[in-house]
């Protein structure tokens, strides 16, 4: 069996793929929370919350159910590709400095408290969900290669 060929980067043309493919399929969940969503940039931005805390508890869950037991391909293209593309940091950072742009600095500090508040308890809940699901037990930390 001879081994796949990778890139400088290190990646084959078969990680790229599924980075590409989940890409476009993380944008595109992305891009329709933000229609079913909307709000100005002075507003406090719930689609942006959401989609940060759904991927962060998402992103826990895959790690501990299904990262030992998958090839690259599908983490990379599940990780980075997938919820790399879903969720965002830079549109929160945006939707901080509007808000404290337009004078509601409790609702930029709200943004920042929420965000990774919730994004850390939803990490760490998908974690220990995924890990009872696939092994019954509390999850032990595991190297995420996002």
């Amino acid at each position: 069996m001879t081994a796949p060929v990778r890139s400088r980067a290190g990646a084959s043309p078969r990680d790229l793929l599924a980075v590409f493919v989940g890409g476009l399929t993380g944008t595109t969940l992305r891009v329709l929370l933000d229609l079913a969503l909307p709000h100005t940039p002075e507003q406090f931005a719930l689609s942006t919350l959401l989609v940060n805390v759904v991927g962060a508890f998402v992103l826990g869950l895959l790690v501990a159910a299904l990262w030992p037991r998958v090839p690259g391909w599908v983490r990379v293209g599940l990780g980075p590709g997938i919820l790399g593309s879903f969720t965002t940091f830079s549109a929160l950072a945006v939707s901080i400095v509007a808000l404290a742009q337009a004078g509601d600095v409790v609702g930029a500090i709200l943004s920042i408290v929420l965000s990774i508040g919730l994004g850390m308890l939803a990490a760490w809940l998908g974690l220990v969900l995924g890990s009872r699901l696939t092994h019954g037990e509390s999850p032990a930390m595991v190297e995420v290669d996002e």
